[in-house]
């Protein structure tokens, strides 16, 4: 459609240099807490904007505020940049080809993420500037989603006490309005210590912390026939003990994520996990320590902000994707299985098109469909003010999530214009409210409403900080 609103052609103006950062930062993948290059290279295009920029809030080193504008109300963008381990992989091709080096990838799309955020942000500052409006736009760079929940600490250190609403987006395969469907999250380790001895001389003497974390995860197994049925419990071996057969193990650590539909009831669940963990250090004769590394909250909807951001989509269209786009996606969907791309079109809950590479409609608001349902930490910002996020189509239809071939499109075609895409939407959402007072208390009463007699309570305990990452030597 012909672009006649002026925060889009803002956007155009600018975007060789986002394309660009989001290029940057796919190339120097870093993961949770450890994203030192990207935050640098965010904090460089903040200062180059003008932004007045806040380092470290919460005191977390990987992150950054850029705030631009004076008065009310206060609109939040967020953005994300961090990556994950084990995808790495060539851009611009359709099979495994990992890079040299460490193995991470931009398996998820934050290079995307972040960078679209902050060309938004960056386009209402000049649109309020050049009309003379008030308003005041802040940037949100925030670092560790990927299972570290930086946003959740933000919110707790009050970051986000000032805010009257914020919107963020994030890379999918289809362009709609996100259902606002997520469940809370809680990330617990537990260490087992027990006394080793020889496990062929002397077996009797030792106490395997080994074999209580295998009985854990038995406990943990049979727990999952009594819990409801939205709930889900993960684990990851930190340490089995050391590589000695012949060694009764005397140490053994196993990090669980706890999901359930909302905080309340994953509070219930962790302490069923963390009983059953008791139980097992108790039939091995071994000790359990217990932490609670960190927590996320389910995300709440806002329909105002929803119906303004459905809006917006209807206004710009589709993402225009070329046939060149379309090719490179149908050949990644070469790479799918048949489940893949259909469980895509039943996630989102629209009749499959059979020779769909990428998505060229906006789904209608309201569609619900049979949702593939993770975990976030934008949810802890949807607890404390008023949020919306969009799903804008970045790669092919049946992508999934943390894959290979996620990390393959980040710098396609497709990516780019997506990303543009994004940006478009989250300036058009922002601008509307910066413009109607009514619709910006219809969206603070619709969160009131929401939260109800329940207000927000951050997941994390208190004297849980973030797991930062030491700065490269390098850098």
């Amino acid at each position: 459609m012909q672009n006649t609103d002026r925060i889009w052609a803002i956007v155009d103006d600018k975007r060789e240099a986002y394309l660009k950062l989001s290029d940057d930062i796919w190339g120097m993948p870093e993961l949770a807490y450890g994203e030192y290059r990207s935050v640098a290279e965010h904090r460089k295009m903040l200062e180059a904007e003008g932004f007045a920029i806040t380092d470290a809030p919460a005191d977390i080193p990987t992150a950054v505020i850029g705030t631009a504008g004076s008065g009310g109300p206060v609109i939040a963008i967020l953005g994300e940049y961090d990556a994950l381990p084990g995808l790495s992989q060539e851009a611009g091709i359709a099979e495994p080809r990992p890079l040299p080096g460490n193995g991470f990838g931009h398996g998820c799309g934050h290079n995307m993420l972040g960078s679209a955020a902050l060309l938004a942000a960056s386009a209402l500052k000049d649109y309020l500037a050049e009309n003379g409006l008030p308003g005041t736009v802040r940037y949100y760079g925030c670092p560790a989603e990927e299972g570290g929940a930086a946003k959740a600490f933000m919110v707790r250190a009050g970051l986000f006490d000032d805010v009257d609403a914020a919107i963020t987006w994030h890379p999918a395969a289809f362009t709609c309005v996100d259902t606002a469907g997520s469940l809370a999250n809680t990330r617990i380790d537990f260490t087992f210590t027990g006394r080793a001895s020889h496990a062929a001389a002397a077996p009797h003497l030792g106490r395997s912390a080994l074999d209580a974390v295998q009985l854990m995860s038995v406990g943990v197994n049979y727990l999952r026939e009594h819990v409801p049925a939205d709930s889900r419990m993960h684990y990851a071996y930190l340490d089995a003990g050391g590589i000695a057969p012949n060694v009764v193990q005397a140490h053994a650590k196993i990090r669980y994520a706890v999901r359930s539909r909302d905080v309340h009831a994953m509070k219930s669940l962790n302490e069923r996990v963390i009983k059953v963990a008791q139980g097992a250090a108790m039939m091995t004769e071994t000790q359990v320590a217990v932490q609670i590394i960190s927590a996320v909250s389910n995300l709440l909807g806002n329909t105002p902000l929803e119906e303004t951001m459905y809006g917006a989509m209807q206004r710009l269209g589709p993402v225009p994707f070329s046939e060149a786009d379309h090719g490179f996606a149908r050949d990644i969907q070469a790479t799918l299985g048949p489940d893949d791309i259909d469980n895509a079109w039943r996630a989102v809950g629209v009749s499959a098109q059979d020779d769909a590479a990428l998505c060229d409609f906006v789904v209608p608001l309201g569609t619900t469909g049979e949702p593939m349902i993770g975990s976030t930490d934008v949810g802890d910002v949807s607890w404390a003010v008023p949020t919306v996020q969009a799903r804008v189509a970045t790669h092919a239809i049946g992508t999934p999530g943390h894959s290979w071939q996620i990390t393959a499109q980040g710098k396609a075609g497709a990516a780019h214009k997506g990303l543009i895409h994004a940006a478009k939407i989250m300036a058009a959402t922002a601008k509307d409210l910066f413009a109607d007072s009514a619709l910006l208390e219809r969206a603070k009463a619709d969160h009131a409403g929401r939260v109800g007699k329940m207000p927000y309570e951050s997941p994390i305990p208190a004297d849980v900080m973030p797991p930062l990452q030491p700065k490269p030597d390098d850098l």
